[in-house]
Formats: C-alpha cells, sequence, structure tokens
C-alpha cells in the first residue's frame, strides 16, 4: 500500500505530509517496509511488463 493517499487519524491531514509526530512515524515505517512497499502499483505493473519482456527476448534467443 502507497502512502500518499492515507489520511493521519490524530491531524486529519495526509500522512505523506508529515504534519504530526504520528504521521512522520508512521510515514517512517511504511518507507521501510521493503525495497517496493514505496512504488504506486502503475510502476510495479511497468516492472513486471519489462520482465516479462526481458524473459520472453531470452527464451527466444535460447
Amino acid at each position: 500500500m502507497t502512502y500518499d493517499r492515507l489520511v493521519c487519524a490524530n491531524c486529519a491531514a495526509p500522512v505523506s505530509q508529515g504534519r504530526c509526530p504520528v504521521c512522520r512515524a508512521n510515514r517512517e515505517r511504511l518507507q521501510q517496509e521493503g525495497p517496493f512497499a514505496g512504488l504506486n502499483p502503475v510502476t510495479l505493473i511497468a516492472l513486471l511488463v519489462v520482465l516479462v519482456a526481458a524473459l520472453a527476448l531470452v527464451a527466444r534467443t535460447a
């Protein structure tokens, strides 16, 4: 899940802005969850398409 659309229950602002300590703590936690946690779904789909195309190219040449 990306944090750019999450709204903080403490200050009612987007978590990505980090206005209060709760927002900042959750923003840091979400950024540290994994290497692909900060990517939006469109970027992940694009990476998947590139990976499938590379695998098809390798399979075709072998």
